[in-house]
């Protein structure tokens, strides 16, 4: 028999003893399939016609949704079936009420029904649906009939509160009972390998349960494989989860999403859009579903392809999509990205209905263009409106502080989420503060948040405070910074990057040397600077010192013009990114041919006078390309955006609307 445990908080006990016990010798059930009312002995017509009415009335009050008075009639019914049951259990899940669930299975477990399968699932999904897991786990310890169903249950649950290797350790063990896993179990344990925080050891958990899935047969089927896709996809393995898809047999729309979205969010853009192109060229009877259009948005705003972005706008208007609101907060986003922040507020503004993302995806937009102010008040009404913030609203309004330099009201907003919120700050909003501070250049203030903080500073933090130092080039905090990154990010390039840039400010060129021979000597190679531009619907993409592109000539020639225009003027290059040990002449070289310089000149030469030049750069925009592209746009007037991975800067005549403060 089952034991029952209550939560200590209950003061009253769970019901009233019931008039009426069941037989001693009543029959449990033992098939999950079986739906049939349980036999029992009978002893009159009467009384089998009675316990039939009052079940047929508890089946009939669960239906309506009169929880309480079902549960009072039970109390009158001595013979329950499994089908009331399994309806009662229902609209404990439907109601949400812990209480009258703690009701309804101790009825249950004094009925007989203590070792029945197909009610075991139905408890573990209620206890989970009500965010007790630990109940779930409790039914599932004691039942020993345990059927796969009743396995898949327990993992379902704990996949859904985060319990990713508990789950895998279950799998193990049902794996040497010898009960075979069913399509649901492969689903659920592939989703656990990636509902844990300790992603890089559970990959390997992943790849076996992997190879599990082929060696017993199911690679055909579409929603194991999708979802293969989607683990890989988690993980950052882009290569895994291509082969995976395009093995597929078989693809649905969520296969197709699925792949998009993963190369969306492991920066692989270009190859979201042209796999979304392959999808409605070779699929006209699969339409993309509101996920797919989310992930093609993004890849729109990472490429910064205004003109795909406005494309895909008209499909989502002509297929009726607008009204999806998870689709127009990515339209809000894809238009600030791409540098439209007008066409981005005007789409906000149409919205019918909005939440907590598409609010966030307004705040996130004003702060990247750097508009501070702007965020703050976006931020204020939408608590004014009863939408309450979420972690990320402040992430995004703390960033919208530290690019424009509001570090008071900043400070304020960041003390307010405990105290008006109670939401407690994370790894990312800690950055965010030190970010704030650092680039104010109160970096002692930014030293004391890390030492202040209640969790464990991450690479994040550290990485904002280096960042910081190479902004203010403070050497003796960037080495303290640098020392935590080693530990933590050993492998990250950019880590050692930026040391080696401080040092070169200061002319420590000792140390730029070991820091260089530190990045050789762990085989690690600076993130090579990369650009993109869109020129009449299509997009380009240029690296630093590119030589392939067929009018690379053309190109140098017109920045080699606009050079010595601007020398004249007064420019002289600047040349610290430069950490090799090359004479002047050569360093200029190199500089001029920073990716971002060639998608200015290649616009130039390839757009129509008077068309605004939207740039976007994967690394942070260099000193000397900020000084360049303001003269171009002041000689050419022109409208220049760039985009960096830190923010939106808008270039016309001349001045640089970040204020020279990025």
């Amino acid at each position: 028999m089952w034991t029952f445990q209550a939560p200590q908080t209950l003061q009253q006990p769970l019901y009233l003893p019931k008039q009426l016990h069941h037989h001693p010798t009543t029959p449990r059930l033992s098939s999950h399939h079986q739906t049939s009312a349980t036999l029992r002995p009978s002893t009159t017509t009467t009384t089998t016609t009675t316990n039939s009415n009052n079940n047929q009335l508890v089946q009939s009050l669960c239906k309506k949704g009169n929880l309480k008075q079902a549960i009072q009639v039970l109390s009158h019914e001595s013979n329950p079936t499994q089908h009331t049951y399994e309806l009662l259990i229902l609209s404990c899940s439907r109601q949400s009420s812990l209480s009258d669930a703690f009701t309804v299975h101790r009825h249950l477990l004094d009925d007989g029904f203590d070792q029945d399968p197909f009610l075991a699932t139905k408890l573990i999904n209620m206890y989970s649906d009500l965010d007790s897991v630990d109940h779930a786990r409790q039914v599932f310890d004691e039942i020993t009939n345990k059927t796969i169903f009743v396995w898949n249950s327990l993992f379902r649950a704990l996949t859904l509160v985060g319990h990713g290797e508990e789950v895998l350790n279950l799998y193990r063990r049902m794996n040497l009972t010898g009960i075979p896993s069913d399509r649901f179990t492969y689903t659920y344990v592939l989703k656990a390998c990636v509902a844990s925080e300790s992603l890089v050891s559970l990959l390997g958990k992943g790849r076996e349960i992997h190879a599990h899935i082929l060696r017993h047969g199911y690679e055909t089927h579409v929603h194991i494989m999708t979802t293969l896709v989607d683990m890989y996809a988690r993980f950052g393995c882009v290569s895994y989860a291509s082969h995976v898809f395009h093995e597929m047999p078989m693809k649905n729309v969520v296969s197709w999403s699925a792949m998009i979205a993963c190369y969306t969010k492991n920066g692989k853009a270009f190859e979201a859009l042209e796999l979304f192109r392959k999808m409605m060229l070779e699929n006209h009877n699969l339409l993309p579903n509101s996920v797919t259009m989310v992930s093609v948005l993004q890849a729109c705003a990472a490429l910064a392809a205004l003109e795909q972005g406005r494309l895909i706008h008209g499909y989502i208007l002509r297929k009726g999509l607008d009204s999806i609101l998870p689709v127009i907060s990515a339209l809000v986003t894809m238009y600030a990205r791409c540098g439209n922040l007008e066409l981005g507020i005007r789409v906000f503004d149409q919205m019918d209905k909005r939440d907590v993302v598409s609010w966030n995806s307004m705040i996130s937009s004003y702060g990247i263009h750097g508009f501070g102010i702007k965020a703050i008040q976006t931020f204020e009404q939408m608590i004014h409106q009863g939408v309450s913030p979420s972690p990320i609203s402040f992430v995004s309004v703390l960033g919208a502080c530290s690019h424009a330099g509001l570090v008071e009201k900043g400070k304020f907003l960041f003390e307010s989420m405990v105290k008006e919120h109670r939401i407690y700050p994370s790894v990312e909003h800690y950055a965010c503060m030190v970010d704030l501070l650092g680039r104010a250049n109160r970096l002692d203030e930014a030293a004391k948040v890390i030492e202040d903080m209640r969790i464990e500073p991450g690479p994040k933090v550290w990485g904002s405070l280096l960042g910081a130092c190479r902004i203010h080039c403070n050497v003796e905090l960037a080495e303290r910074a640098s020392r935590r990154l080693f530990e933590l990010e050993p492998t990250n390039a950019g880590n050692y990057v930026l040391l080696a840039d401080i040092y070169s400010e200061a002319k420590i060129w000792d140390e730029v040397q070991r820091v260089k021979k530190l990045l050789e000597a762990r085989g690690l190679q600076k993130v090579s600077g990369r650009s993109w531009i869109e020129v009449r619907r299509k997009i380009y993409s240029f690296t630093s010192v590119d030589e392939f592109n067929p009018q690379i000539e053309q190109i140098h020639a017109l920045l080699l013009e606009l050079s010595m225009e601007m020398k004249e003027k007064g420019y002289v290059p600047e040349t610290k990114a430069v950490l090799y040990d090359l004479d002047a002449k050569e360093k200029e070289r190199i500089v001029l041919g920073h990716s971002e310089k060639l998608a200015v000149a290649f616009g130039l030469i390839n757009s129509s006078r008077g068309d605004t030049i939207r740039i976007t750069k994967n690394l942070r925009l260099c000193e000397d390309c900020h000084s360049v592209t303001k003269f171009i746009s002041k000689f050419t007037n022109r409208e220049i955006l760039v985009r960096d991975v830190n923010r939106f800067h808008h270039f016309k005549d001349g001045v640089c609307s970040c204020g020279d403060y990025w």
